[in-house]
């Protein structure tokens, strides 16, 4: 142990955006809790390429006795998170509702070994097959570095849409998704952790699925901000559903990272 540079992060202003998070290439930032946490002090190289990705001013450098940078312990560190174990159980310090986890979708009329609920006489135990493949689905508790987000084909959803679309999971087949309600929620935290998954996750394209009341046409907005804060313009295919479920209209721009 030594006396050396290494990231400090103040709780207080942080604000679990996660835009730093994909500035650290040796993966010491990860987002716990709803906070940036710096999970290993050998992870940490003090050179501070993550300091200007904060908008919130709440990483800093300072120096201090700290373990030694560890080159080969960031590379197992790396693979860990290019390779996850699909089974591994939840860190204790980790809320396991905000745990990135990836897995295949389910065979139609499989139940994954567990047995179903009936919510009538006439509702068989298995339904039809789930296309989801990772969680969380909220975009608030997606983490910018999330296995399941590299190279992906993104789908960005109100939150509405899978209540009044009845053929919602044809939508996810292939796709990351991340849901989100551009009238209640803070949309300039979700732009910003949006930028923060364009920048760190090389995402291949959006596909914004909204309904048709004006409000929620703002998550297109969101996902356009966020392209442009990041850099990245990806194509962008938006997708109008009506309270009935209907989808109305789509439209589709493209360009490239």
């Amino acid at each position: 142990m030594a006396r050396r540079k290494i990231v400090e992060i103040d709780e207080a202003k942080c604000d679990g955006c996660g835009l730093c998070v994909p500035g650290c290439a040796e993966g010491a930032l990860q987002i716990v809790d709803g906070k940036v946490k710096l999970v290993s002090e050998v992870y940490c190289d003090g050179l501070g390429a993550c300091l200007g990705e904060c908008p919130r001013g709440a990483i800093r450098l300072v120096e201090r006795q700290a373990p030694d940078f560890d080159e080969a312990a960031v590379r197992r560190h790396l693979a860990t998170m290019e390779s996850p174990a699909p089974e591994a159980a939840p860190a204790a310090h980790t809320c396991p509702g905000s745990r990135a986890q990836s897995f295949a979708p389910l065979a139609a009329g499989s139940s994954n070994g567990r047995s179903g609920v009936r919510f009538g006489a006439a509702t068989p135990d298995a339904g039809p097959a789930s296309a989801l493949g990772h969680w969380p689905v909220q975009l608030r508790l997606i983490a910018p570095g999330a296995p399941f987000l590299r190279g992906a084909h993104l789908l960005l959803v109100a939150d509405c849409v899978p209540v009044a679309m009845p053929d919602f999971q044809r939508l996810l087949d292939g796709r990351a998704v991340a849901l989100a309600c551009p009238k209640l929620d803070d949309a300039q935290e979700h732009t910003a952790r949006l930028a923060a998954i364009l920048a760190g996750s090389a995402v291949e394209s959006i596909t914004v699925v909204h309904m048709e009341v004006p409000c929620c046409s703002g998550l297109r907005v969101i996902a356009q901000a966020a392209m442009n804060a990041s850099g990245c313009q990806v194509p962008l295919k938006d997708i109008t559903i009506s309270i009935r479920g209907e989808a109305l209209s789509e439209g589709a721009g493209a360009a490239t990272c």
